[in-house]
């Protein structure tokens, strides 16, 4: 069939998609260059900081994040604590072995979530009201950070336009097909879809970006907010809490933190898909706000690629305003380039797979993570 052939419809739909696409990647390019950077070299930080590792059954990867946090460099006054959330395979022992004797971390005994709370929440909150810092800073039990990458971070939150809560965005490592399709649209898709300066300055819920990766939070800031209890039960914590902290009142935001740290969420295809059908379907609202999203995706990202194939010129814009725009992410953020923007598409098409999947999970009531029911 040629591009000639294509029904009307389908034509005025794929230009429309490619239209709108080629518009988000010229949003993106004005987005990166606003993104705020840490420095290379951060003054230090004189106030007491908390680091925090909320860990449920992680003997096996927690190592390398208690010895980069024992690191740290440029922090006049730290603490280190962990908190060991019901594991069963000796994350505490490992904690401890990795730390090496260093007087400032304590391993914490977390108790269970209680009827109505979520695991995470419950264990940052036991973290924060165990905390004694000015800063603190969540850090996941899959992330390892730079030497400099608190003291650089705690830079912007204090910096000449300071915020209340920052997410410096880490490095993702991807391995294997389904993480590599998946896991660069996490952060390729608010630097297409999110006006970052006007999300910093607006207190709208819906202009919230954030990552629970590495979270750093004014002590302050987060008691105004009700503390993580104002977001026990929600699955999408990270997003919940900037959205508390705005509703107080605070800003948010994001910055790039290719530089200061890396996480590898998932080990497997398997386990991608565990994780993002656990959470996926709380992240647009509603049933019907999923829908729209993911016809949206579809429209500007998946049809034009199709369209493409087909012959159609407007199509084949379309699908290289896509890769481009995934280049750019990738260039930013530090994943790979090629071949894997190539496959943007299939990307697209891969997400909205699993966003039926956790809406089908979330109808059955059959979401379970770490043998918890949420």
């Amino acid at each position: 069939m040629t591009a000639a052939r294509l029904p009307g419809p389908l034509r005025a739909a794929a230009t429309a998609g490619s239209a709108l696409a080629v518009l988000g990647t010229l949003h993106q390019l004005r987005n990166q260059r606003e993104l705020r950077t840490p420095p290379a070299a951060p003054p230090p930080v004189t106030v007491p900081v908390s680091l925090l590792v909320p860990a449920r059954d992680e003997a096996r990867r927690i190592g390398p994040t208690i010895r980069s946090l024992c690191a740290q460099t440029g922090l006049a006054e730290a603490e280190i604590l962990v908190l060991d959330d019901g594991s069963t395979d000796g994350t505490a022992a490992v904690v401890r072995a990795a730390a090496g004797g260093d007087p400032r971390l304590r391993v914490l005994t977390g108790t269970p979530p209680p009827p109505g709370r979520l695991g995470k929440p419950h264990a940052c909150a036991q973290l924060a009201a165990a905390a004694r810092g000015e800063v603190l800073v969540f850090v996941d039990a899959d992330v390892v950070l730079a030497p400099h990458a608190v003291a650089a971070a705690v830079a912007v939150l204090r910096g000449p336009a300071p915020l209340d809560l920052l997410c410096p965005w880490p490095r993702q490592v991807a391995e294997g097909v389904a993480a590599r399709l998946v896991q660069p649209l996490l952060a390729w898709s608010w630097l297409v879809t999110l006006p970052l300066r006007v999300a910093e300055r607006s207190g709208r819920p819906s202009l919230v970006a954030a990552n629970g990766q590495f979270l750093l939070v004014e002590a302050a800031a987060l008691a105004r907010a009700g503390g993580w209890e104002a977001v026990a039960g929600a699955v999408l914590d990270d997003i919940a809490l900037a959205r508390a902290v705005r509703g107080a009142g605070g800003r948010t935001g994001v910055a790039d933190g290719s530089a200061l740290a890396t996480c590898r969420m998932y080990d497997d295809g398997r386990q991608l898909a565990a994780g993002y059908r656990k959470s996926l379907w709380a992240a647009f609202g509603s049933a019907p706000g999923a829908a729209g999203v993911a016809a949206l995706l579809a429209l500007v990202y998946v049809l034009p690629a199709v369209a493409a194939l087909r012959g159609s010129r407007a199509g084949a814009l379309g699908y290289a305003a896509g890769v481009a725009s995934r280049v750019l992410a990738a260039r930013r953020t530090g994943a790979r380039t090629w071949p894997d923007a190539a496959a943007h598409p299939v990307s697209i098409a891969a997400l909205l797979g699993l966003l039926a999947s956790s809406w089908a999970g979330r109808r059955a009531g059959t979401l379970t993570w770490k043998g918890r029911t949420l």
